[in-house]
């Protein structure tokens, strides 16, 4: 199962930013070019294990757009983007996201009080967007139905789900070290 997104896993490369080792992949990084049969498998894969009873299907900017934009039109479920970039439009709730590599803003737009929601990303390493995206939902009484992540990296996952009691499905674990990346599962 996931045989493809594995294989391409174990073939991605791995550049360093500072500190921070970081695999580029086409689910993550847009780059190299995505083959559809990956994408085709991912989404099978995230639309079996999610629970879509919700209102919304809500992603982060830019790399999770490609995730729900498929699984959008396959249920008829709207869709929300986290935005990197502020519009000023009224409800407009600002959040910062801290991640292994960076720290930046990030603007929602299009959610309200009462709102349920499925929460999809391409990767999980630190939770820094995850943790911002769900504290601003518990502030803005948004209600979280499930949370789906493609690739897990480092403790990122453990950490959240203890610190807020929630609980984050991810389809494969790998770990990045010495130049390479290893599925773990």
């Amino acid at each position: 199962m996931l045989d493809k997104l594995k294989q391409s896993l174990r073939e991605s490369p791995v550049v360093r930013m500072g500190d921070y080792s970081y695999f580029v992949h086409p689910i993550t990084d847009g780059i190299p070019r995505m083959d559809p049969a990956l994408l085709q498998e991912v989404v099978d894969r995230m639309m079996e294990i999610t629970d879509l009873r919700c209102d919304l299907l809500v992603a982060a900017e830019a790399m999770g757009i490609h995730l729900v934009v498929p699984i959008s039109l396959r249920t008829g479920i709207p869709y929300v983007i986290v935005r990197k970039r502020r519009y000023g439009l009224p409800g407009e709730v600002s959040v910062t996201q801290v991640t292994g590599y960076s720290r930046k803003e990030l603007y929602i737009n299009g959610l309200a009080r009462g709102d349920r929601v499925v929460i999809m990303d391409d990767v999980i390493s630190t939770g820094g967007t995850l943790r911002a995206i769900i504290h601003a939902f518990q502030e803005m009484g948004v209600e979280i139905a499930d949370i789906v992540v493609v690739v897990e990296k480092g403790e990122g996952r453990e950490l959240l789900e203890r610190e807020l009691g929630i609980r984050i499905k991810t389809l494969v674990k790998v770990d990045v070290r010495e130049g390479r990346t290893t599925v773990l599962d």
